[in-house]
């Protein structure tokens, strides 16, 4: 049975939020503008690890938080005392109900530098406030959930399992790492508590300090084994993995589970030149009669490691992955921010745009909504197009995309589909959105990364996947960089 994880449900953690926003909140407030309506995208500006994509995550954890969101007496003495917050607005925060309209990308999509993965419309007390947590979540669940994958296209088909609890920075990072790993592609995970509250399959059997209590490898090794003979995996390389380890598993697999009529799981590697021992184990096990006997690698694996161990034959069948996955250790920020893009006044929306000498700082107006074009005979993705709300790229005609810096980049589309990327969250502060359980979201993630060409989904110089504006909204930018420029 598939469930959905409620981790924050019994936490209120509105106050989990820069101390900006409430300074901001306050005075909106004062000014007569707590409730004027604006417009937020969540945006990222580059792939982790130099990649060609990221991976959605984190929408799950960020609906039971806006779903919580309430100010608590204690939270009201708390502001009061900093002594810079008017009675009025602490009274405003009392009544506080959160009321925004809150679209986003499905958790499992594929998502690309600049695109708007998740838009706020709503007062603006309310939609900046949220800032802090919208970023936190979705960067936190995305740059894990990205690696994840990396890691599971490096090996080619075997499962990769997530280790990292002991090395998360903190219980949250440990349990929703191992959700945002699991959508990415992983098997399963160590964290316990992972499935229990989560659904996502909790595997392990033994550390070294299970082999060392006994006086031997082989005494170890056979009370493990009478303990867990349908679920025999053996940790080998306590001691000596070709001299004794292997030697005293197949002892054990032949003298305790055979008898049994039960098979081994397998043997697991945590050191050494895990390639060369991989060879020499596999060997062993086949000349022992174990060819179904399997066998895992950990220690510090990322995708690169896992690659070249695969290159060089290594006879591996599933690698446990622990502190490089579970803090994205080789590039551990996942860049997102948080812009306004346009507010209302009498009804009407105005763009708003955010100017810098900084290029990849200029954000994109007004209200919008990304798009992806797939190729009808491949299925594969073609681009994605950020338009205005209001426009419709109709798929029955050619369109013409062209690249947003470089306008004389131009290609006409043709037998193509389009489909409109964000699906709304909540309307007018309720929730409307069927929240998929974590095994249908890790399915659509893989068979999402299945429609990006080859290219993209290289590890080293990926082929650039474009997202373009459509040219009204191009149009609007321009408009607006001209008025604000000196």
């Amino acid at each position: 049975m598939e469930r959905t994880g409620a981790c924050f449900a019994e936490r209120n953690l509105t106050m989990l939020t820069d101390f900006y926003e409430l300074t901001m909140a306050n005075g909106f407030f004062e000014n007569g503008r707590a409730d004027q309506i604006a417009y937020f995208d969540m945006f990222f500006r580059k792939n982790p690890d130099g990649g060609g994509f990221a991976i959605m995550a984190g929408v799950e954890q960020l609906v039971e938080y806006l779903k919580s969101l309430e100010f608590t007496e204690e939270d009201i003495k708390f502001l009061r005392g900093k002594k810079i917050f008017s009675e009025e607005f602490l009274e405003y925060l009392r009544n506080f109900k959160f009321s925004c309209d809150v679209w986003a990308i499905p958790e499992g999509t594929p998502i690309f530098p600049y695109e708007p993965v998740l838009t706020v419309r709503g007062p603006i007390v309310q939609a900046q406030l949220i800032e802090t947590m919208v970023l936190l979540t979705i960067n936190h669940q995305s740059l894990i959930a990205t690696k994840a994958n990396r890691m599971v296209r490096a090996a080619q088909g075997r499962d990769v399992i997530e280790f990292g609890s002991r090395r998360a920075h903190g219980y949250d990072a440990a349990i929703f790492g191992a959700r945002a790993a699991y959508i990415g592609g992983c098997a399963g995970t160590a964290c316990t508590i992972a499935e229990k509250e989560l659904g996502i399959p909790a595997m392990g059997t033994m550390a070294h300090s299970w082999v060392q209590l006994f006086d031997s490898e082989l005494e170890a090794f056979r009370a493990y084994a009478r303990k867990y003979p349908h679920n025999c995996l053996l940790l080998v390389d306590t001691y000596n993995t070709l001299k004794t380890g292997i030697p005293n598993a197949i002892r054990v697999f032949n003298e305790e589970l055979l008898p049994l009529g039960a098979r081994p799981v397998g043997i697991r590697i945590d050191s050494g030149d895990i390639t060369y021992l991989s060879k020499k184990a596999r060997k062993m096990l086949d000349e022992a009669g174990y060819p179904d006997c399997k066998i895992t690698a950990s220690n510090a694996l990322d995708e690169y490691i896992i690659r070249e161990m695969i290159l060089q034959g290594a006879k591996v069948d599933s690698f446990g992955v622990g502190e490089r996955l579970i803090t994205a250790a080789s590039d551990p920020v996942f860049g997102g921010v948080y812009k306004l893009a346009a507010v209302e006044e009498n009804g009407r929306i105005i763009p708003r745009i955010k100017v810098s000498d900084n290029v990849s700082k200029i954000t994109n107006p007004c209200f919008k909504k990304p798009w992806r074009l797939y190729d009808r005979d491949t299925g594969k993705a073609i681009a994605d197009v950020i338009t205005l709300r209001e426009e419709i790229i109709d798929d029955t005609k050619p369109y013409v995309i062209f690249d947003p810096d470089h306008i004389w980049k131009r290609k006409t589309v043709e037998n193509f589909y389009a489909r409109e990327l964000q699906v709304q969250i909540f309307s007018g502060g309720r929730l409307v959105y069927n929240l998929p359980g974590i095994h249908s979201i890790r399915s659509y993630c893989l068979s999402q990364v299945d429609t990006l060409w080859d290219e993209v989904l290289r590890f080293e110089n990926p082929h650039k996947y474009y997202v373009d504006l459509s040219q009204p909204l191009w149009d609007e930018k321009q408009r607006l960089l001209s008025e604000y420029s000196i």
